[in-house]
This record gives C-alpha cells, sequence and structure tokens, in this order.
C-alpha cells in the first residue's frame, strides 16, 4: 500500500489537470465553434493536450526534476505564443492565447501537489470566460466615480492589511492593527457593495431597491435621502416604505456584524433583536404594498473615501482604549454605559467594541443590551430626521420606526429585569 499511494497521488494530480483543460477547453471550443475550419488555433483537443502536457511537468517537477520540468513547461508556452501570434496580430484578441497559457500553468499547480487549488482556479477562469458579455456590460454601465470607488476600496483592503502587524499594543495592549484595519476593510465592504448595487440596480426597480441596497451600508443616509424626497414632495409614493426596509435592513446587518465581529453576543443579540426585526419587515411590507412604486433617488453619496475610513479606525482606536480604562475603573456597568454611548455615535463602532473585549469583562447579556440600546438610540436619530424632512407626508413611515422602536424598548426592559 505504502508503494501505491505516491502512484495514486500522482494519478489524481494527472486527473486533476486533465479535468481543468476539459473545463476550460469545452468553453473555448464552445466559443470558436462558429469558425471556419482550420481558422482555430486551438480548440478543445488542444487544450486538453495542453493541460496534460502541464500536468506531466508539474509531477517531473515535484519529484525533484525541477530543470526538466520547466523546459517542459517554457516550451509549450513557447509553443502556444507562437500559434498565436498571428491571431493576436490579425484579430487583437488575447482572451484565447492567455486561456491558453493559464491552462498550462493550472495543470502544473494540479500536477506540482496541488489538484484541489488547481481544479478550483479552472472552475473560475471557465466562469470568467463564460460571463463576457456579463462582465462587459458591466463595464459600460461603470462611470469614473465607480472606478475611484474601486481604486478606494483595493487600497484599503489589499494593499495596507497584509503589512500590519498580528499583535497587540499601545496603551492597555488595546490596539491591534491588523485587526482594527480589517474591520475597516468589512465596514467599507458593505458600504462598496452597497454602493455598485445601488448604481446598476437602483435606479431601475425603484425606491425600494434603493432602500433595501442602500440600507445595508447607511440606514440613517437612505432614510434622511427618502425623507427629505418626500417632504419636497417629488416622492413617487414609495418612499415610507423605502424608510421602513431600510431599518429593516439595518437589523440584520447589525445582527450579521455581531455574529462575525462578537460571536459570544450573537444569541442573545438576536433574541433582543427579533421582534423588532420582525414588526419593522412587516411594517415596510405593509407599506409598500400600499404604496405605487416610484422611481429610486440617486444614491446617497459615495462610502469608499479614504478620509472617513480612516476618521473610523481612530476613533475605534480610541474606543478600544476607553473600553479597557473603563473595564479596570467600572467594571462591567461601566463598559455597558460606554458602548452605549459609543454606539450612538456609530453602532459599527460600538459592536467592534464589545467583540474586542475579554469575555471576563462584560457579561454577554449585559453587552447585548448596551448594543440593543445603541440600535434604539439610533433609530431615534432616523425618526427625528423622518418628522423633520418629510414633515406631515412622513406619518406612515414615523409610525413603521416608532413601531420597531418600542418593540425593542420593551425587549431591553424585558432584557434587564431578567439581569
Amino acid at each position: 500500500m505504502s508503494v501505491a499511494t505516491p502512484w495514486i497521488e500522482e494519478a489524481t494530480a494527472l486527473a486533476a489537470a486533465l479535468a481543468a483543460g476539459v473545463l476550460i477547453g469545452i468553453e473555448r471550443g464552445y466559443k470558436l465553434r462558429d469558425e471556419r475550419p482550420g481558422s482555430r488555433v486551438a480548440g478543445v483537443r488542444t487544450f486538453i493536450l495542453l493541460a496534460i502536457a502541464g500536468g506531466v511537468a508539474g509531477v517531473i517537477g515535484s519529484k525533484g526534476y525541477a530543470l526538466v520540468a520547466a523546459s517542459l513547461a517554457a516550451a509549450a508556452a513557447v509553443l502556444m505564443t507562437v500559434a498565436y501570434a498571428k491571431s493576436l496580430k490579425d484579430q487583437r484578441d488575447a482572451t484565447s492565447a492567455v486561456a491558453a497559457l493559464a491552462t498550462l500553468a493550472i495543470a502544473f499547480l494540479c500536477g506540482a501537489g496541488s489538484p484541489g487549488l488547481g481544479v478550483a482556479a479552472a472552475a473560475v477562469t471557465v466562469l470568467v470566460l463564460a460571463l463576457r458579455e456579463e462582465l462587459h456590460g458591466l463595464i459600460e454601465r461603470l462611470d469614473e466615480k465607480d472606478v475611484k470607488a474601486l481604486a478606494r476600496f483595493a487600497v484599503i483592503a489589499l494593499a495596507v492589511l497584509p503589512f500590519l502587524p498580528e499583535r497587540n499594543f499601545g496603551p492597555y495592549d488595546a490596539w491591534n492593527a491588523a485587526k482594527l484595519w480589517w474591520v475597516v476593510v468589512l465596514v467599507t465592504g458593505f458600504s462598496f457593495v452597497g454602493y455598485i448595487a445601488n448604481r446598476l440596480f437602483g435606479a431601475r426597480h425603484g425606491t425600494i431597491a434603493t432602500a433595501l441596497i442602500g440600507g445595508a451600508y447607511s440606514s440613517t443616509a437612505v432614510t434622511q435621502s427618502l425623507a427629505q424626497r418626500l417632504g419636497s414632495g417629488e416622492g413617487g409614493g414609495a418612499e415610507p416604505a423605502g424608510i421602513a426596509l431600510a431599518s429593516a435592513v439595518m437589523y440584520l446587518r447589525v445582527m450579521l456584524l455581531v455574529a462575525v465581529l462578537a460571536t459570544r453576543l450573537a444569541l442573545p443579540f438576536a433574541l433582543l433583536i427579533a421582534p423588532s426585526l420582525v414588526i419593522a419587515w412587516i411594517a415596510g411590507w405593509w407599506l409598500y404594498r400600499t404604496a405605487p412604486k416610484g422611481d429610486g433617488p440617486a444614491p446617497p453619496g459615495n462610502p469608499i473615501a479614504l478620509v472617513p475610513a480612516l476618521g473610523f479606525l481612530l476613533f475605534l482606536a480610541l474606543a478600544a482604549v476607553a473600553a479597557r480604562w473603563a473595564e479596570g475603573r467600572f467594571g462591567e456597568q461601566g463598559i455597558a454605559l460606554l458602548l452605549l454611548i459609543t454606539g450612538s455615535l456609530d453602532v459599527d463602532a460600538a459592536i467592534v467594541t464589545a467583540g474586542g473585549l475579554p469575555p471576563a469583562s462584560i457579561g454577554a447579556t449585559l453587552a447585548a443590551l448596551a448594543l440593543g440600546g445603541t440600535i434604539l438610540a439610533n433609530m431615534a436619530v432616523k425618526l427625528a430626521l423622518t418628522l423633520v424632512y418629510a414633515r406631515g407626508k412622513g406619518v406612515g413611515a414615523a409610525l413603521a420606526l416608532g413601531a420597531s422602536m418600542v418593540a425593542l424598548a420593551i425587549s431591553l426592559a424585558v432584557g434587564w429585569m431578567r439581569m
């Protein structure tokens, strides 16, 4: 059995390389099926053979014959480059040529001992090749502002995080650079996804879609935008439903953030928030049913900005130090008050602060109650925005917000009495 095991591993590696060649070869063969006979540089058979060659080269390299493996892979790459040279010059389309080189590299990866990763890379390659029309359509719908948003998020997520140290430092050892920046990546990631989705689909599907998408990253901004539109008389009638549904999405969002960033609070917090979540969705659904659909407003600004992201990072760092100080001076009651004050300004910051506290510093139930209080304070801000901007036209939205606030207040009271 010990003799057969290496053979089985090598056969598995070559099978993975073959599968990668079949996947990519079928997609390329289908895409080029209308080309006249003899005009295609490579079809499904060529891609399969290229994958086999790459897989064999990878296996040879894994046995210590690196020079032989490199020579085989380089020869295959040169052969495909020469074969595609005329096609690249005449058609100015390098997709098939790059796909061939990618097939060779993926097959080599499989043969070198990473068949799972290689097959996954082949699947992604096929997906990218198959989504040609969709990807081109996406590019056509983007504008300069969208590209800048992508660039800013790329800097936040990819150009900074890999270089930050994973250790505690600073006052009270309250700071961890990698964890702090990862939170910024997570929060701005919500913003980026919501922003792009809003740009692509908000106007088409109207106010409700805008509220659902925008509520994923800033329900307060969506509330202000829709309330102002409603108060100015420019609304199409679905704005009250949009305001209610944006807050309903916010409830789901904070539950997800708590589950990811403050896992030990997930269950008590979910039980606390559940009644207001249900009421918010029911109220939004009812308002939607009784109101006509309208055109969605413009997205509430570009959320991917470096200065606000850095400001948020500074806020989190100060909140972490304050939490450690309050832990040592006042115990868990002081920390609960700190979470409430922090969350009144930024719910995400309160969730991050709670998630960074040691389990012994504050009980899960008390921390969940403090976070629930931050949600109540944030809802009060949105209720005030609705009443001020929408005036008498925002009664329905105000009642929906008020109903979920009452449910949350009752949950908080019951939870407090049970402590």
